[in-house]
Formats: structure tokens, sequence, C-alpha cells
């Protein structure tokens, strides 16, 4: 017997892997590397103009006796909008991505709660490494992408962080309802 892990390959958006099908010794070696008409629809689904590359490689190993742990590399080059020009803004993205999964999730006894961590979740009966791949190219890209000369052609009125802000223009002085007031205290302790 062999202690390879098998290799799971796919050109779809899509690896759903039976917990009870994996091997318990060696896990998983995968790599996704969907198709255009796969990339088009993750681009669709998370507003990008367009995904270039995708590519989801990495290993799926037991963790104990029945944990899983997932540890890969998510690499992508996704065109999005900028905020400012709505022009086109590549961004190249080589990120590792972790995962644990655990059969039994820890119970929280304490009235104050610590929030796990973002890389553990319950175990399932299946993992899919689609949408692990989605979720984490999703959590990937910049929130604001910003064209490199966004700056230069900001919208007219639009004050940006670099910018200095013109002197405001002298506005009048405006009358407050106690200003007489003070003006009233004053003479009264003069006299």
């Amino acid at each position: 017997m062999s202690d390879t892990a098998p290799l799971r390959q796919s050109t779809s958006a899509s690896l759903p892997l039976r917990v009870a099908d994996l091997p318990n010794r060696t896990g998983v070696d995968f790599t996704l590397t969907p198709d255009a008409e796969a990339r088009a629809a993750i681009a669709e689904r998370l507003d990008l103009q367009r995904l270039r590359k995708l590519t989801f490689t990495g290993k799926l190993r037991p963790d104990g006796h029945h944990d899983w742990q997932l540890e890969a590399t998510l690499g992508a080059t996704a065109v999005q909008s900028c905020v400012v020009t709505f022009a086109p803004v590549t961004t190249r993205l080589d990120v590792p991505v972790q995962r644990r999964f655990l059969r039994r999730m820890p119970e929280i006894t304490d009235i104050e709660v610590e929030i796990p961590d973002d890389d553990i979740e319950p175990l399932g009966p299946v993992i899919d490494l689609g949408e692990i791949m989605e979720e984490a190219l999703s959590l990937a890209l910049p929130d604001y992408p910003r064209a490199e000369d966004a700056d230069e052609t900001a919208l007219p009125g639009v004050i940006t962080a670099g910018d200095e802000a013109a002197p405001a223009a002298e506005e009048p002085e405006r009358q407050t309802p106690f200003a007489n007031l003070s003006s009233l205290l004053s003479a009264k302790k003069d006299e």
C-alpha cells in the first residue's frame, strides 16, 4: 500500500469530496483550475469584470482521528472596476488558505464568548473545495479597488484624502441667541 496521497483534479468550479470516502491515512492532494465558463460564472457571482486565471492547489490531510486540515494556495488574476473612475483594475493574488474541519466544534459555556478562529469549520459529510476556493477569492479581493490614475481623474467637487482642502470662504459671523446675553452681563458687571 502506498503512502502517496491521491491527486484530485477538476476544471469546474466545484470539487466535492465525501468525507467518508477520503483516505484516512494520506488524505488527498488537489488542483482546481476552472475553465473559462466556470471562471465567467464565478466572476458574475463576485461582481468582477473578468477572472483571467484561477488556480486552487493544496492538500487535505487527516488531523487526528476525525478532523481534517486543509492547506492550499489560491492564485488568481481578477479584473474589477475602479471605485472612482470605473476603469478596469487588475489584481494578482497568491494567498495561502488554511481550514480545519472539526467533527465536534468547541462548546461555548461562558457568558463571555470568544469568537473562534475564522479557519475552523464544522465537519459535514462533504467538503466542497470549490466553495472554499470561491470564498477565499472573495475575501482576498480588494474591497475598494482604485486605478493608478484615480486621484488625477477624481470626480469634480470630491475631496480625497491626499487633496488639500481649499480654504472655506469667510462666512459672516452668526448671531447666536446668547451673544446678546454675554454683552448684557458684561455691561451689568461694569455698572
